[in-house]
């Protein structure tokens, strides 16, 4: 594991798993993921996969940074819907960030736009709550 300030952020994280499709990073008791390219079959069953990974690790929050998704069909729906549910069954908050305006669209004319937490980016997530631990308590 390593450690890398994020960019986007300008947050310390520590990196706990990079992959061809997606790369994970640790930050007090949250999990960033972020896919890349698409969430489809493929990418679904990927990110599927993660949600076996992180499940034993219980963390509080698990932030899905979708800035890196090109496309989006049901099959990424299915993931991220059973992500979320798991997270709920764990108690988990479980918050989607950066998705592109294709994505966005597919999420508001599924209504799954209702069902998760949404927001432009990771800064954006931090803004709203001030830091991290009132992510934890307000989402």
């Amino acid at each position: 594991m390593s450690e890398f300030r994020d960019k986007r952020s300008g947050c310390d994280f520590e990196k706990i798993g990079v992959g061809e499709r997606m790369t994970l990073v640790e930050q007090y008791e949250e999990v960033v993921l972020q896919p890349q390219g698409r969430l489809d079959t493929v990418g679904g069953e990927a990110l599927q996969q993660q949600w076996a990974t992180l499940a034993p690790r219980r963390y509080k929050v698990w932030i899905i940074d979708m800035s890196r998704i090109e496309f989006i069909d049901s099959s990424g729906l299915v993931a991220l819907v059973t992500g979320l549910k798991a997270a709920t069954e764990m108690g988990t908050k479980m918050i989607l960030c950066g998705l592109r305006p294709s994505a966005r669209l597919v999420f508001e004319i599924t209504q799954l736009d209702r069902a998760f937490a949404i927001f432009e980016n990771y800064e954006a997530i931090t803004r709203s709550f001030g830091r991290t631990q009132e992510v934890l308590q307000a989402v």
